[in-house]
């Protein structure tokens, strides 16, 4: 599981880099940057949220291999038509958008697919639950350091159309790993009744009973919104605006990914010896507000560095502690459909991220437009951890099963 995961992730870390910096390239247009990566993930957030219940009755391993193949055959149609001409821009946007598109749509369930695996993976290995979520996490962040620094290097050397083809082979090799590797895992009962819409009620129903963890969607829909702006539209803008190169985006993302792999595996070693809601709320402070405002005062180059270390840092501490909690609170039986559809529900932002970022640096520039997401964020991540609920972040929560209640 964490060898497919660990190649989709940094495959599609080459493609968060390489299409926007294609199209702001070819195009010179911050706005048409950022509507290609809403082609993408608004069909990716969609299918996420309607996939769950197929997880659920079919297994995950069936809908990952699905997913991966499907989606990396469309991903590499992007460079053999730019290669043969017949994907200039900005004549054949739409037929970039489309394809990316259709690509986003399969990779939404396959990617739910890979994460509903955890709790059968804590049963088999017998590694408590929040340490393999730790070691998850970890995977993740090195993953995507690993995919973010061959992102900007590849663009450099062969082009970024040219690039996208790493993702489309990682896609299709995760697909390979999982269907030889992984034997077919069971989520839900086969004898529960009911149609595909009540059994995707279900999982609506138990988000909309949890208040901390509606309570911290929220909070993630909106950051995961600007980090869509900041990664798609204005770190690539600001960096061509002072002279720098994709090779700087490349940069900033393997500082902040490699402190974020080290702290993540600080957490992964510490599991149950700190306080969940602390480590979460000073984590998202750290990762979040700083990076933007370094980059909006036009700070020296070694502060930004800086910044993005320490953001980093923070950024290693959150998703363990988001993991653990998920699968500590959902009963095992509809984990694949509450768990898409919390994913969806959290990156229901990055649609509309990279349109709000392009958007806001045509409109008030980059630096302003960077300063204002930072408020934003730094306003989104406090207040969010005020709320009454958070403290069960730190109440011990048994993994449990189908007939139990939910506590809210």
């Amino acid at each position: 599981m964490f060898a497919a995961s660990s190649v989709s992730i940094a495959g599609t870390r080459v493609a968060t880099i390489a299409l926007p910096w294609l199209v702001l390239t070819e195009t010179n247009s911050p706005a048409l940057a950022g509507l290609v990566l809403t082609a993408e993930m608004a069909p990716y957030v969609i299918a996420k949220a309607l996939g769950g219940p197929l997880i659920d009755r079919y297994g995950p391993r069936v809908v990952s291999v699905l997913g991966d193949v499907v989606s990396g055959v469309f991903l590499g149609l992007i460079p053999i038509l730019y290669a043969v001409g017949h994907l200039s821009l900005p004549d054949r946007i739409p037929l970039l958008l489309g394809i990316v598109a259709l690509a986003g749509a399969f990779r939404g369930p396959g990617d739910g697919a890979r994460n509903a695996m955890i709790p059968a993976v804590a049963d088999a290995s017998g590694v408590p639950l929040e340490r393999l979520t730790g070691l998850d996490s970890t995977i993740d962040r090195a993953s995507g350091l690993l995919g973010a620094g061959l992102g900007g290097l590849l663009v450099m050397a062969f082009g970024a159309a040219q690039t996208v083809a790493v993702t489309a082979g990682a896609a299709l090799f995760s697909a390979l790993v999982v269907a030889l590797f992984i034997p077919r895992v069971t989520l839900g009962d086969s004898r529960e009744g009911g149609s595909y819409l009540s059994r995707l009620r279900a999982g609506a129903s138990f988000l909309r009973q949890d208040r901390l963890l509606r309570s911290i969607l929220a909070m993630i829909t909106v950051t995961n919104l600007l980090e869509a702006a900041y990664l798609g539209v204005m770190l690539p803008t600001w960096a061509l605006t002072n002279g720098y190169d994709a090779g700087l985006v490349g940069l900033v993302g393997v500082l902040y990914g490699g402190a974020a792999v080290a702290a993540s595996l600080v957490a992964t070693t510490m599991a149950g010896r700190f306080s969940r809601r602390t480590a979460y709320l000073v984590g998202f402070t750290l990762s979040g507000a700083p990076r933007y405002l370094v980059l909006a005062l036009d700070a020296p180059l070694w502060l930004i560095i800086v910044s993005n270390v320490v953001a980093g840092l923070g950024a290693g501490f959150v998703n363990p502690t988001i993991s653990a909690l998920f699968f500590e609170r959902v009963p095992r039986h509809i984990v694949g459909r509450v768990g898409s559809l919390a994913d969806a529900l959290a990156w229901a932002g990055l649609p509309v991220g990279g349109v709000v970022g392009g958007v806001a640096v045509a409109a008030m520039g980059v630096a302003p437009a960077l300063g204002v997401a930072g408020a934003v964020y730094f306003v989104s991540t406090t207040v969010s951890g005020l709320q009454p609920e958070w403290r069960a972040m730190d109440q011990a929560r048994p993994i449990r099963g189908a007939g139990q209640n939910v506590d809210t």
